[in-house]
């Protein structure tokens, strides 16, 4: 299998992760690191094994050993750095969000077409073994016609105008760091929406502590949130006209899912649950409401080694290999899409200033 010399612009705890996943994907290798700090890039090239360590941009643009770029730096950053990326014709996986708005992110889906040169958002979520299975679940007609999709994904964070999380001068606020999760999800498996509606709560500095986003289609609606004001239940429910499927918390790195449908009551009323339990009446108990109660529950499990990021690195490699200039799964446009719906629930006025509540 021919090699693929990756170089990783960024030093922070994504950009380590990554580089730790890649000696999970077959066929990668960490070739150059980039910060500049120059102490910092040295430090990251010793502790990740990288060939070598750069802290100017251009120099490491132009190394002939790097064929595709991973961008993990502040948002703020994406669209100038990926820009540089596909210049200098390097394939590109940049963080998510791809950029802090949408007519960014058209911007790079233009220069992408202008170079005809890979570029991808890092939605790991869309790669991972247990959304690959539910998707193909759902196409083999498992639940039916999705009718509704309920997710939400907040985590606690104190408020710090000063942090990645909050700074309006980094590309901060919920939507863009946990809200691109559950709504890119949505259009992956019911496409881009009709009308967007929803509403967002705002810190005290003016980003949003909390939004709600809903994606209106013709049979279905996707109601989705996210929060830096709590710890949310963080799984994906998907209702079908004849079952729902789950990503069971916490989605974005998913590894089980679990699916209702009459078909899996016999399972469970003759057969022990994946628990070992064998009960029935325990079994109707767990299911999320208002489902129906004659629906019986079966889980799978699909975990993986690492963090779960080497398998976004393995499609960049695999799209490479056969000369895409675009992913299947995660596609510019709807990159684009799903940026545009946050844009359109932002522009509007906050409700209120959140109050955080774990």
């Amino acid at each position: 299998m021919n090699t693929t010399g990756w170089g990783i612009v960024g030093t922070g705890d994504i950009a380590r992760r990554f580089a730790s996943d890649l000696a999970l994907a077959s066929g990668a290798t960490l070739h150059a690191v980039h910060s500049r700090n120059p102490g910092n890039a040295e430090r990251f090239r010793a502790e990740t094994g990288a060939q070598k360590a750069y802290h100017d941009l251009d120099a490491f643009m132009s190394d002939p050993g790097i064929e595709a770029v991973y961008i993990a730096t502040p948002n703020s950053l994406h669209l100038a750095q990926t820009l540089r990326a596909l210049r200098n014709r390097k394939a590109v996986l940049t963080e998510k969000p791809i950029a802090p708005s949408f007519p960014e992110a058209d911007v790079i889906q233009r220069e992408a077409l202008r170079q005809k040169t890979f570029v991808m958002e890092a939605m790991w979520t869309r790669f991972l073994p247990a959304v690959t299975a539910a998707k193909a679940r759902i196409k083999a007609g498992a639940i039916g016609e999705i009718r509704k999709i309920s997710a939400d994904l907040s985590y606690y964070r104190p408020y710090d105008p000063e942090s990645r999380f909050f700074s309006r001068a980094l590309g901060g606020g919920a939507a863009l760091d946990l809200g691109v999760y559950p709504v890119s999800l949505a259009m992956y498996f019911l496409g881009e929406p009709e009308k967007v509606s929803g509403r967002w709560f705002s810190a005290k500095n003016g980003v949003d502590m909390r939004t709600e986003i809903t994606l209106h289609y013709a049979s279905a609606d996707a109601e989705l949130s996210c929060g830096f004001d709590r710890n949310g239940a963080n799984h994906f429910l998907i209702e079908g006209s004849a079952g729902a499927l789950r990503l069971d918390a916490p989605f974005l790195k998913a590894q089980h899912l679990t699916l209702y449908s009459p078909a899996a009551m016999k399972s469970s009323l003759f057969g022990p649950s994946p628990q070992g339990d064998g009960l029935a009446t325990k079994l109707l108990s767990r299911l999320p409401a208002p489902l129906p109660r004659l629906w019986g529950r079966q889980i799978e499990h699909h975990p993986f080694e690492g963090n779960g990021l080497q398998f976004q690195a393995m499609a960049v490699m695999d799209a490479l290999r056969a000369g895409e200039t675009r992913s299947a799964i995660m596609p510019l446009h709807e990159s684009v899409a799903v940026l545009r719906a946050i844009g359109i629930v932002l522009s509007r006025s906050p409700i209120t200033e959140a109050e955080p509540a774990v």
